[in-house]
């Protein structure tokens, strides 16, 4: 999937930087390390395939989202990204309401799932991407701990029903691996991934 390439890398100061997600965590991951960028969200089909695997259907998703902004900005850097939760087979996705959030919430509690976040670049004409897997642990929530937690609205539009960096740090337990990868983006691959495409990150000098 990764492919350094053969040539002088651009540093990503001198290339326009555009985001293919609205989720607004990725945008603070890029602004903390200093990367200025343009958010243009990519209309993609995010719905599952029946028997696809996990890791391949977020892959896919990154790749999508990536591709249809690249397509009209050749010369962009374009960063796509996808997160999912998966627990027993099952892919956890976005809630639809309240309701999906606690069922959620109470299959997730006191267990450990695998959060998968794939990541996909795209520079003049070149498309990489990678998964990053992360292992986490819940505590052991109650049903009134679960209400009280979709209350604040932080689960509505999250894979899992929850964010790690929010409300629901007091949830989790354990955490092993990448832990941006959890918020949504995991910087440590799509640096990579950037300089496998031409891209290098040079600590916004």
């Amino acid at each position: 999937k990764r492919l350094r390439a053969a040539c002088v890398l651009t540093s990503i100061s001198d290339v326009a930087v555009i985001l293919a997600s609205a989720s607004p965590r990725r945008r603070d991951l890029l602004n903390l390390i200093g990367v200025a960028h343009e958010v243009r969200p990519a209309d993609a089909d995010e719905s599952y395939s029946a028997g696809e695997d996990p890791a391949a259907h977020a892959e896919r998703l990154a790749r999508a989202k990536a591709a249809i902004i690249a397509a009209g900005a050749h010369e962009s850097l374009v960063i796509g990204a996808d997160t999912i939760v998966v627990i027993d087979g099952q892919v956890l996705g976005k809630p639809r309401d309240r309701e999906d959030a606690a069922r959620m919430l109470r299959l997730l509690r006191g267990r450990t799932h695998i959060v998968m976040t794939a990541v996909a670049v795209a520079f003049q004409g070149r498309l990489l991407s990678d998964v990053e897997k992360v292992s986490v642990t819940f505590r052991d929530l109650t049903d009134d701990e679960i209400e009280a937690y979709i209350a604040t609205n932080e689960p509505m539009d999250k894979a899992g029903a929850y964010g790690i960096q929010g409300y629901g740090a007091t949830i989790v337990k354990r955490i092993e691996g990448d832990y941006f990868a959890v918020m949504g983006l995991s910087l440590v691959r799509m640096v990579a991934l950037a300089a496998d495409v031409g891209v290098s990150y040079d600590y916004a000098r």
